[in-house]
């Protein structure tokens, strides 16, 4: 690493690489395409950010082109185009390239008027990005290196047409990166026909969940999960919860109730404003609530220094969501708790999961909301699952990764 960037991780407090970025980082410094799995908060982010901001500022001194955009992330949200924003700014803060990011929800003025100023990193999500090449705002036909990132989550949300849109007015000459949490058929098939000689770098196995989340399910009629949630967030030991939902209409109502109930709380999904979802998340960030009430838009565009609970409120129907939605808790190093509500229609569901993480999740029993559910192939712990010691205080080595806040 170069002496600029070595002195901005320094002051970010990060000791070690992570796996994935031990590999991937000297053979995206290689010039080389690169395929990486990892699983969520294993440190993606800076194993492309770094490279790419060691490339340009060693090899790119032509200021004549200092107005083109020569590096491209391609991501499916706000919140994550957000966060990758705010990694490059920490990781260059002392080599003096100039980044931005534009996303959709908002107006595009102030983007626009950054994009002129020029931007030799750009992140983007797909619409805002199309949307400013037709209007003649953006352009990427310099581009240097492109990198698509969590790619599984992408083509999930819809936008395989809008990616290969993208990818087609990219030039033909350029260092192509594709990162994922999880490498599906449709992954594979995407990166064989816009890679070239890749490297493979895949630290875990695929969709497989961290190690040091604690993962239990809880049997319980659906009219009774409000009530069940309410119950075990009056455990101190839960310092705070993220809670997906599957609907934008059951987040906001969770919220409500649980706002009543005495739990700080508030909900972040699709239809809010742009400004409204950052200001809960800021606030979430800051402790200033307890609860974020999500559906799956967040499940991989939130990240959260020391999470200490996930709370499946619904279990989702694509077990690969499953996956990201419980990596948001247990990252850098720490560990983590993931409680799941399953009620009776949502048994094949449950066996979908056990079937892709290949583990069968223990079920709590005592709680005063219990289900007679039926489900025979999953054992069942006895003993209270929130008497558990505070990530803080967890035995884990302590040492901060450079994956830690990104």
């Amino acid at each position: 690493m170069i002496a600029p960037i070595l002195k901005a991780l320094e002051l970010e407090g990060y000791a070690a690489p992570t796996p994935i970025q031990e590999q991937a980082i000297p053979q995206v410094l290689r010039g080389k395409d690169l395929l990486g799995c990892a699983q969520t908060g294993t440190g993606k982010t800076a194993a492309f950010a770094i490279p790419i901001l060691q490339n340009l500022f060693l090899t790119d001194k032509n200021p004549v082109q200092s107005h083109y955009i020569k590096a491209l992330i391609l991501t499916p949200t706000r919140e994550l185009a957000i966060q990758i924003d705010e990694s490059f700014s920490a990781y260059g803060k002392f080599t003096g390239i100039p980044h931005t990011v534009i996303y959709g929800g908002v107006s595009q003025h102030h983007q626009t008027i950054q994009l002129r100023k020029g931007a030799d990193i750009l992140i983007a999500t797909p619409g805002r990005l199309l949307d400013l090449m037709a209007q003649k705002i953006v352009h990427i036909n310099h581009i240097k290196m492109f990198v698509l990132d969590e790619a599984d989550r992408m083509l999930d949300m819809g936008f395989i047409n809008d990616v290969k849109k993208v990818i087609a007015q990219l030039p033909e000459k350029r260092q192509t990166l594709f990162f994922s949490a999880t490498m599906p058929p449709e992954i594979t098939r995407l990166s064989a026909s816009i890679l070239k000689d890749p490297v493979r770098v895949e630290v875990t196995p695929v969709s497989s969940t961290a190690e040091k989340v604690e993962q239990l399910i809880y049997l319980v009629e659906k009219n009774d999960k409000r009530q069940l949630l309410i119950h075990l967030l009056k455990d101190e030991n839960i310092q705070n919860a993220l809670v997906f939902t599957r609907t934008k209409y059951g987040a906001d109502k969770i919220a409500r109730d649980l706002y009543k109930a005495g739990i700080k709380a508030d909900a972040i999904h699709g239809n809010k404003t742009q400004n409204a979802r950052q200001r809960a998340l800021n606030n979430f960030k800051e402790g200033k609530i307890r609860v974020l009430v999500a559906t799956d838009i967040a499940a991989r565009g939130i990240d959260i220094d020391s999470l200490s609970h996930v709370i499946n409120f619904e279990l989702p129907n694509i077990p690969e969501t499953y996956v990201h939605r419980i990596g948001r808790t247990g990252r850098a190093g720490a560990v983590g708790a993931a409680l799941s509500f399953c009620d009776m229609e949502e048994r094949a569901f449950l066996r979908d999961i056990h079937k892709l993480i290949d583990l069968t999740i223990p079920i709590a029993t005592d709680h005063p909301f219990a289900s007679n559910i039926k489900f025979v192939q999953t054992p069942v712990v006895q003993n209270n699952p929130m008497q558990r010691r505070p990530a803080s205080h967890s035995g884990f080595r302590r040492t901060r990764t450079w994956s830690q806040r990104r």
